[in-house]
């Protein structure tokens, strides 16, 4: 049998090395990209910035869960990110899973400037695990004594992706990658290191010490948020989790191509372009939500509750667009209505230019008249 050796059993561990010029032009579409954001920002007024700011943080909390195949109730999530936001919000009940991962969503939204400790990754374990009775430890460091491997295959013939070090190392490995976190993101130490070197950096080095019994990927996903709202200085809100969800196979080769070298320049390009496609993600959301306000402006007047409460949900699909496109059966579900009075409202709309429509007879679908994305 052919035996691995792991990146953290490397002598020169954790001392990775990158061709930095391979990250120039990614580095600079990064910044670029954070100065578009800013000046577009700045023409969406303050309650559509509390809608994108729930839309951004629903989404990256439902997406990190996925990654690890954990399916949660959209309602919930954004019902418990708004009330940790302080936002009004209705009564509903929300289940563990739903509220913890959103609690550590908002925190790592207001409380990003703050140091990394291990008090800050213990509430953050506490968090992603709420509800869970299969843990041994929660809000602690593993301890047990079994390798921590990441596995598939059969049982007898199993496939050891990777092997973190041992429990009763992980507290040394623990306070050493919290020195370098936070010494990283000192810019009077370590200046010449760029945003998305950074914060691939960190996410690779925390997920290689694996400290967690569980929740370290989703931990790992959040250390490299708050690394570029460190970078940037103000709350990141970029589709992270969301981009990753996308091509999860990617991001799993990925990682695992990177954890027997200290060499990682194709983990840090992998990174740094997932980081700048969640970054073209924002700005569409931003540009999706400047057409919603100019077009609420033009035509809500024009509009009866049925059709306003249909095109309302329409928006709420985000700039991708309603799965499909909206049918008179999914228009008359919506508003409520019957068959005729649906027809009636839908050529009301076209006409007004309102929605634009596609296919004949049952394929027959409606889609908003604004700039796509």
């Amino acid at each position: 049998m052919t035996y691995k050796v792991w990146n953290w059993q490397l002598k020169q561990w954790p001392h990775f090395t990158y061709d930095k010029e391979a990250l120039k032009d990614l580095e600079y579409k990064f910044s670029q990209n954070n100065g578009t954001v800013l000046g577009v920002l700045k023409h969406v007024n303050e309650t559509s910035k509390d809608d994108l700011l729930v839309e951004i943080l629903s989404d990256e909390a439902m997406k990190t869960s996925e990654i690890e195949g954990e399916v949660l109730n959209r309602e919930s999530v954004q019902s418990s990110i708004k009330r940790n936001l302080g936002l009004k919000v209705d009564k509903r009940k929300i289940p563990p899973a739903e509220h913890g991962i959103s609690e550590m969503m908002v925190d790592l939204y207001l409380n990003y400037k703050k140091p990394l400790t291990h008090d800050q990754l213990f509430q953050w374990h506490e968090m992603v695990t709420n509800g869970r009775r299969d843990l041994t430890n929660i809000g602690c460091y593993r301890t047990h004594e079994d390798p921590m491997q990441v596995v598939s295959g059969r049982l007898d013939k199993p496939n050891v992706h990777f092997e973190a070090p041992p429990s009763k190392q992980v507290p040394k490995e623990m306070e050493q990658f919290l020195s370098w976190f936070n010494d990283l993101h000192d810019k009077n130490k370590n200046g010449d290191v760029l945003p998305l070197a950074k914060a691939g950096l960190a996410h690779l080095y925390f997920v290689c010490i694996h400290p967690f019994e569980d929740g370290n990927g989703r931990i790992g996903r959040a250390i490299a948020e708050k690394s570029i709202s460190l970078s940037i200085n103000k709350p990141s809100l970029i589709s992270l989790s969301h981009t990753i969800e996308a091509n999860r196979k990617k991001y799993y080769s990925s990682l695992e191509d990177n954890n027997t070298a200290l060499e990682i320049t194709d983990w840090l390009i992998y990174f740094g372009q997932t980081i700048l496609d969640a970054q073209e993600d924002t700005l569409k959301r931003i540009d999706f939500l400047v057409e919603k306000t100019k077009f609420f402006d033009r035509y809500s007047s024009k509009l009866n509750d049925r059709q306003l409460k249909v095109v309302q949900r329409l928006f709420d699909s985000g700039h991708k667009g309603f799965k499909g496109g909206l049918s008179a059966d999914n228009y008359k579900s919506i508003a409520k209505t019957s068959a005729s009075t649906a027809t009636r409202d839908l050529q009301d709309l076209i006409e007004k230019k309102i929605l634009v429509k596609t296919g004949t007879l049952k394929s027959t679908r409606y889609f908003l008249n604004i700039k796509t994305f």
